[in-house]
């Protein structure tokens, strides 16, 4: 048996993007189940994975469902501990839970005029001050984190931790907003974009159904502020390079073209996916350069 998921749209949950995280950057499997926001399908969802009320929920292979993203990383330590979803060293490991504690808890005004957008990035959004004393608070809790573990490299305990995925979306929102923030602060910022497993979520968040109105702004846009994409675009028709999708093994039925060349895929999120962020995918990485 493995791990099942329960997530929201993949551009919009910032819950379930930490969720995810906890899985793709530590190498767990899993097997996700989605539902899109604001639509009986999360209901229907969740009521496979009672008592959780809400995205992202997990079923232990055990059969046991647990909800509450804090849950969800505890057990998983508990239970994965090759993982090291937590720092090794005591220290750092108690700074690390206190970082993502307070997460979880906290930082309503950021959370409530900067929802989660990873399809967009905006000039500014005109914080008001209870945002901007939020992010006064992430500067403080952030140098305070690298201060007491003595953290040198881009993540604040050390190497990446669950305290790192669970500030994931806050990153996001600095992005998407052009938040008024730190040297220090823009270049954590930084690290959370170029990171692999992040940059697959937003590639799928690019193509994971129809914008959300709720996440509408009118806000003048800028160029999203992470790593720059490898062109691609979808095409018609191959032929193509490889006759077998490179994810699944499967007959290629749907193509993108790339540095001159037609690739193959089983299917169109699978290319489209691909499209949004060619070098996050590994797997289509190593048939580009071969």
């Amino acid at each position: 048996m493995t791990h099942d998921l329960a997530i929201g749209d993949r551009a919009y949950s910032s819950w379930s993007l930490r969720g995810w995280l906890l899985f793709d950057a530590f190498g767990i499997p899993v097997t996700l189940h989605h539902a899109r926001l604001y639509t009986d399908e999360v209901q229907r969802l969740l009521a496979g994975f009672a008592p959780a009320r809400t995205l992202p929920a997990l079923r232990l292979p055990d059969g046991l469902a647990i909800g509450e993203s804090l849950a969800i990383a505890e057990e998983l330590a508990s239970r994965h501990p090759e993982a090291r979803l937590w720092p090794a060293d005591p220290r750092a490991r108690a700074v690390a839970r206190m970082l993502a504690a307070e997460m979880h808890a906290g930082f309503a005004a950021l959370r409530s005029h900067c929802p989660m957008n990873l399809r967009v990035s905006y000039e500014g959004c005109d914080p008001p001050e209870a945002v901007l004393a939020d992010l006064a608070r992430l500067d403080a809790i952030w140098s305070w984190a690298r201060a007491e573990t003595g953290a040198q490299g881009s993540w604040l305990c050390g190497d990446y931790c669950a305290a790192d995925a669970f500030f994931a979306p806050v990153a996001t929102r600095i992005a998407t907003y052009n938040l008024p923030v730190t040297a220090a602060q823009s270049a954590y910022v930084a690290a959370h974009l170029a990171h692999p497993s992040f940059r697959r979520w937003r590639a799928m968040g690019m193509v994971d159904g129809a914008d959300q109105d709720f996440y509408r702004r009118d806000y003048a846009r800028r160029p999203w502020p992470g790593p720059a994409p490898l062109s691609a675009m979808a095409v018609a028709t191959g032929p193509s390079v490889n006759a077998l999708c490179p994810y699944s093994g499967m007959p290629v039925t749907h193509f993108l073209q790339a540095g001159g060349r037609v690739f193959g895929f089983c299917n169109a999120f699978c290319r489209d996916k691909t499209v949004a962020d060619p070098e996050a995918w590994p797997k289509f990485s190593e048939l580009y350069t071969s």
